[in-house]
């Protein structure tokens, strides 16, 4: 019986419960030195001076490495890697220097002794929507950031009902619970022909690419690099990519005459370090006929991104594919900011874009007096209306159909604030979702055999706390015809094959395919019955139908929402989740997988948002005592599902990504389901008292 779909428990559950799993800082090594960042206090300028006297002559305190003495790297073109490379600051945070010590404590301390002089320059630090207006593709040649098909104002202006309206969400940190940390140690010369020469330990989501961008800053082939992640705490897109303090680790142990150098970003400094998602400011209109059937979708989305690097939180993605309308547009502008570099974070762009979309669609419900439930399913089509192609699997409707089923919609009252429980408001909301299916190129793996029946898979995969571990070796065991406790997965090593990041929901299809290939030409090579040592490395051979179809998966989202009519607290007792995402390859990590996102999202709508000083442009709520996120008391019945189905299209296990999908339009439900217990919109996220309190009317 094939190990695909069966609830194996994790294989590394138990180094986890017990804390014998090996995370970056974890990791033992012979006389390491420990590095704490110095940050600048001023959001743009040039460095004049570093005084490290006072710091040097503290106990235990070897060197301090700032731009005028630290090794110069060969490729400075990415000025977030580009480190300790000159006196320019161009965001507050920024790293001007590095105390390296015998202990994490003398560093800490040597670092608030060092004292850095700057000339100062006025920054433009606060997102407005004013500025933002720049087109994303002036940044990025590849990046479509209009979109236009028919006349988008001639079918507004036709519609029977439009709703034109404004959605704000805010700055959101990943905050992932092991903070981002590097151990890095040359031992050996990088003009020599030898092998590896520099061994860095990180907590990333994609070995491989940290392997590739060191490589590529310090002029170096990426085969003397080996990066290994054996255990991530976690990443939610932050660690998808390297951060300043991978070259950091890097170029500090370049300068210790061969001693290794761990070096840990602290919960306050990952606020500036290690990427968050940037605010937007969404319009959204929507024409529709007497029927609601959609006749126009506008959505134009504002957004900011960093003077150093360029990243577009492209939020109106998720609307071109999402539903069918004659005329349709989307188009995206930036503002170019003083502030530090945002990065991905969980669904980046479909999460805000979601929230906005889906948001206007429960307006338009109310407009024209439809059920939410019943006016998305007018609105479905098995065309992608952005390409035109068939959609590999659209499964929205039953989706749709089975929450309002399983969630007793049928129940609900229309009128917003008809429901009360005492002081408590009552309200239900609901939202779909859509995420798309990825299957990223350049995966390969390597099959071994040992004594008969049990073999050894490696690729150079991350699992970062969300199964990837147990979820391969299911795979491999079946296309292996193994049980999987005969089957030994090798993954977090760029000494395994190659393998993409793991985000945008990608790493069960991507590796899972690559995996699946492997075995296939393992078995061409040797036969049913391979010989110890026999062995095959191959790369993924993906489906030719992507090329056709349009490959997403959906969700349903339902909720209930109570507000205190006298305190304006929001409470969130129950949450379903309906998805669709073809095979399910484990349902024990799946539903961790789904109800995680699902918490992000009510985390998201109701608590969390990150407040940057418009004087100064730091972040101030840089803790998890200010930066509030969903804690046990919010989260109450969270129930997820999913429809029995396969997509073989996408991949050959059948299954698509589902890492994101949880996320994707729940905030929307939350906020939908305020509005119906209420009659009150918030249409600029988190909903705190505070707004709710403003607008009662008692």
């Amino acid at each position: 019986m094939s190990s695909v779909g069966s609830p194996l428990l994790r294989v590394d559950g138990q180094q986890k419960v017990t804390g014998e799993a090996t995370y970056t800082m974890d990791h033992h090594t012979a006389d390491p030195l420990h590095g704490w960042l110095v940050q600048s206090t001023v959001a743009k300028g040039r460095v004049t001076a570093v005084h490290a006297d006072r710091a040097l002559e503290h106990g235990g305190v070897v060197s301090v490495i700032d731009h005028t003495n630290a090794p110069r790297l060969a490729d400075t073109d990415d000025l977030e890697l580009a480190v300790l490379q000159g006196d320019r600051v161009r965001f507050r945070g920024q790293v001007v220097a590095c105390v390296l010590a015998e202990t994490p404590e003398a560093a800490r301390h040597g670092a608030e002794l060092v004292r850095v002089e700057y000339d100062e320059e006025a920054a433009d630090v606060a997102f407005r929507e004013a500025a933002a207006t720049l087109r994303p593709d002036e940044l990025d040649p590849d990046n479509d950031a209009d979109t236009m098909q028919g006349d988008v104002e001639a079918a507004l202006a036709d519609a029977a009902h439009v709703v034109d309206q404004t959605y704000r969400t805010p700055f959101e940190h990943n905050n992932p619970m092991e903070p981002h940390a590097t151990l890095a140690h040359w031992h050996g010369d990088p003009d020599s022909d030898e092998g590896h020469v520099l061994t860095v330990c990180t907590s990333t989501q994609s070995v491989h690419g940290v392997a590739a961008s060191l490589a590529r800053i310090l002029g170096i082939d990426a085969g003397k690099i080996r990066v290994v992640a054996s255990y991530v705490g976690g990443g939610f897109g932050s660690k998808g990519l390297p951060h300043c303090h991978d070259a950091v680790a890097v170029l500090a142990a370049r300068t210790t005459g061969g001693r290794p150098v761990k070096l840990a970003v602290t919960r306050q400094q990952m606020f500036a370090l290690t990427g968050y998602r940037t605010a937007t400011i969404q319009r959204v209109r929507l024409g529709a006929d007497q029927d609601g059937r959609l006749t126009a979708i506008d959505h134009r989305s504002l957004e900011q991104t960093s003077t150093s690097k360029q990243f577009v939180e492209e939020s109106a993605l998720v609307t071109r594919s999402m539903y069918a309308a004659g005329s349709r547009r989307t188009s995206h502008r930036v503002a170019l900011l003083d502030v530090a570099v945002p990065s991905w974070m969980r669904a980046p762009g479909e999460m805000p874009g979601a929230y906005a979309l889906e948001s206007a669609m429960d307006e338009l419900a109310v407009v024209l007096g439809i059920d939410p439930v019943e006016l998305r399913i007018r609105n479905d089509t098995q065309t992608d209306p952005e390409s035109g192609k068939p959609f590999s699997s659209r499964r929205l409707v039953e989706c749709l159909r089975l929450g309002a089923e399983r969630f007793g919609w049928s129940r609900r009252d229309a009128r917003p604030g008809a429901s009360r429980d005492g002081d408590w408001l009552v309200g239900l909301g609901m939202a779909a979702a859509s995420y798309p299916a990825n299957v990223f190129p350049g995966n390969r793996a390597t099959v071994r055999a040992l004594e008969p029946g049990r073999f050894v898979v490696e690729i150079g995969a991350v699992d970062i706390g969300t199964g990837a571990w147990t979820v391969l070796g299911q795979i491999a065991a079946a296309a292996l015809g193994a049980e999987p406790d005969d089957v030994e997965m090798r993954i977090g090593d760029t000494s395994y094959p190659k393998a993409s990041v793991a985000g945008g929901s990608s790493g069960t299809a991507s590796w899972g395919t690559a995996i699946t290939s492997a075995v296939a030409a393992f078995r061409k090579e040797h036969g049913d019955d391979p010989h110890p040592g026999d062995e095959t490395t191959a790369d993924a051979e993906r489906s030719s139908d992507l090329e056709h179809y349009a490959t997403h998966s959906y969700g349903a989202h339902f909720v209930e929402a109570r507000v205190h009519r006298l305190t304006g607290e929001v409470r969130v007792p129950r949450m379903l989740g309906v998805f669709s995402a073809g095979r399910v390859v484990n349902p024990v990590t799946a539903r961790s997988q789904f109800i995680g996102a699902m918490t992000m999202g009510l985390s998201a709508a109701l608590l969390e948002e990150s407040w940057r000083d418009p004087r100064y442009g730091h972040v101030v709520t840089q803790d998890l005592a200010t930066y509030h996120v969903a804690a046990h008391a919010d989260v109450r019945d969270l129930e997820a599902v999913w429809l029995d189905e396969d997509d073989f299209r996408v991949t050959p296990m059948g299954a698509r990504g589902i890492g994101e999908i949880g996320i994707v339009g729940s905030p929307a439900a939350v906020a939908n389901a305020v509005h119906h217990a209420t009659g009150i919109r918030i249409r600029d996220l988190p909903i705190t008292p505070d707004k709710l309190l403003a607008r009662f009317d008692g």
